[in-house]
């Protein structure tokens, strides 16, 4: 099988160009991980995707659960990471207590926000859920620039992240 990641520059200025890059990066992650089960790979090249599609990235990656109250950095696209998150801290931890996205437009607004790269200054996190339903881990896109991500960026990430669960074995 072939397969072609597109060298399509994106805007991220209206809610239809947003919707238009992620019809286009759900398309391009089907074909991505069609026919493939290993979840370290397909989260590698979901990570991979995501970092050198969008714009304004300067982080890209999972962090899993590995045990009840503590995240571990999984594949990334990136600066080099904290490697271990305690469930409830920072935006990541948060994420996973919440059991819901978060859209963070200020990272040095969010109280025990950690900062893994001084330069992120707004962060999304999706959690990943696992076929029985329970969180298995976050995604987490950070960015340079203040209010990058926003309502739109939450739903187009978690339809990406819909996806890549439905890899799981």
């Amino acid at each position: 099988m072939t397969f072609t990641i597109s060298d399509t520059s994106y805007s991220t200025d209206t809610p239809e160009a947003k919707q238009a890059m992620y019809a286009d990066l759900r398309s391009q992650l089907q074909g991505l991980v069609h026919g493939e089960s290993d979840w370290i790979a397909n989260t590698a090249n979901f990570s991979s995707l995501v970092f050198n599609t969008m714009p304004g990235l300067n982080w890209a990656g999972f962090y899993f659960l590995k045990t009840e109250d503590e995240l571990v950095l999984g594949p990334f696209q990136g600066k080099p990471a904290c490697i271990r998150i305690k469930r409830g801290r920072g935006v990541c931890g948060s994420t996973v207590e919440k059991g819901a996205p978060i859209v963070v437009a200020d990272v040095h607004a969010f109280p025990g926000h950690i900062a893994c790269d001084v330069n992120s200054r707004s962060e999304l996190v999706v959690p990943v859920f696992g076929k029985d339903g329970a969180i298995i881990g976050v995604f987490d896109l950070d960015s340079p620039l203040p209010n990058r991500f926003d309502e739109t960026d939450s739903e187009g990430i978690q339809s990406l992240v819909r996806i890549l669960e439905q890899t799981l074995a």
